[in-house]
């Protein structure tokens, strides 16, 4: 707080020490020309210099000796100054750093001449070249590892039903009938729907092909016992199939197929129903709550939540094509539009203004109280020293500085008593 490091106590006392090094020289200079003084008029002058030096410089010495203590360790009135006063010192302090800083009016003043946005976008988008090391990167890299270890700290299966019960929360109260029937209905407003009929009917050929023995076995059981003996099953089930293939080819390669046209009706229909009609939509509101509730879409979510857990941490901890390099990236982008955007400065500015007046009506009284208390439950030899510490070395200045000045001044008035 007072600059107490032991570079700055080093030369408190090395200025000190010189100061009563002037001033003992002061003492021997004044008795060695004591007895000189008759012998030639500039013997009175080096005299006179020595006896004023010499009291300025033992004044001096008790004045600001007796800031910290009592000099000589004689209990004189008025000494000791700063252990003596230290709680109203605290206090003193702690009043100064409320009027001055912690007030709400003096913050709102202080910060409307800010442009704290300005100030982040310049330090975000400044080069690192010439500026020591890249803040950018200690920054990212920090926030990165930062949510690595919280990533891992974290219970995934606790986090993972937390964050699946928020995604169930939230789809819960979405009513995902209109939006369906919405979107299938511009869907075949702009004719997207062509690919999906065209992707259902291969599935169709695919799956009817995957089943042949399937079907082959059921015609085999549906037709007369006749027939099978006289193996007609076999070629019918082999029409029948050859058949579904046609007609799946047909619709497929003919935009104009009645069937076709079939299909594209049911989907107008259902995106209708899928709007006004009340049944269809609680059948989908239904089947909706089954799936959040199914235990399999749980345990499925849990899988997907691992993995995308492990890959954040795995590219987290990637420094150059991680995260780590999509935040700076981001970072930049965000330091040009802090730089550029005048609105953005502004709404920020205004949230960083209003934050610090209210940290300051909300916490000043106890940012105040506390650093009253601090200074409050230091011995005095604590406070003594961390102050001295700080301003030790210019109130050595002082001493050095009354020395000369009354060695000065009664060197002046010798001079005008030989005058006189």
């Amino acid at each position: 707080m007072f600059g107490g490091e032991p570079l700055t106590a080093d030369r408190a006392r090395r200025m000190r020490w010189t100061a009563t090094g002037m001033l003992a020289a002061m003492a021997v200079l004044f008795f060695t020309t004591h007895g000189l003084v008759g012998d030639h008029p500039a013997w009175g002058y080096v005299n006179a210099f020595a006896e004023a030096a010499m009291v300025g410089g033992l004044a001096d010495w008790f004045a600001v000796t007796a800031l910290f203590r009592h000099p000589l360790g004689l209990p004189i009135p008025h000494t000791a100054i700063i252990p003596m006063n230290k709680d109203r010192i605290a206090d003193t302090m702690a009043q100064f750093l409320r009027e001055n800083f912690l007030t709400p009016a003096v913050v709102a003043r202080r910060m409307s001449d800010m442009n704290v946005a300005r100030a982040i976008g310049d330090f975000l988008v400044a080069s690192p070249e010439g500026a020591g090391p890249d803040a950018r990167s200690r920054i990212t890299g920090g926030a990165a590892e930062l949510l690595a270890e919280v990533l891992e700290s974290l219970d995934p299966d606790r986090l993972g039903t937390q964050v699946r019960s928020g995604l169930g929360a939230q789809l819960a109260k979405i009513d995902v009938s209109p939006l369906a029937g919405r979107m299938l209905e511009s869907a075949m407003t702009d004719r997207r729907h062509l690919p999906l009929i065209d992707g259902m009917i291969r599935w169709a050929g695919l799956t009817l092909e995957d089943n042949e023995d399937t079907i082959r076995d059921i015609i085999h059981a549906r037709v007369a016992g006749v027939l099978r003996w006289a193996g007609l099953d076999k070629t019918i089930s082999g029409n029948v199939l050859d058949g579904l293939y046609k007609l799946l080819a047909e619709v497929l390669v003919d935009p104009e197929h009645p069937l076709r046209a079939k299909v594209e009706e049911g989907l107008e229909k259902l995106a209708h129903d899928l709007q006004h009609d009340p049944e269809t939509r609680e059948r989908v509101e239904e089947m909706k709550r089954d799936l959040i509730e199914n235990p399999a879409v749980a345990e499925w979510w849990m899988g997907v939540w691992e993995r995308i857990r492990q890959s954040l941490i795995r590219r987290a901890r990637e420094a150059d094509t991680g995260l780590g390099a999509e935040m700076r990236s981001g970072l930049a982008d965000l330091g040009r539009a802090l730089k550029q955007d005048e609105r953005l400065q502004t709404q920020i500015n205004r949230f960083a203004r209003r934050t610090a007046v209210g940290v300051a009506t909300r916490y000043g009284s106890g940012i105040v109280t506390l650093v009253s208390e601090t200074v409050k439950r230091w011995d005095a030899t604590t406070i003594t020293g961390r102050i001295e510490n700080a301003v030790g070395r210019d109130l050595q200045f002082i001493r050095i500085n009354g020395t000369l000045v009354g060695g000065l001044v009664g060197m002046t008035l010798h001079f005008i008593t030989t005058l006189l």
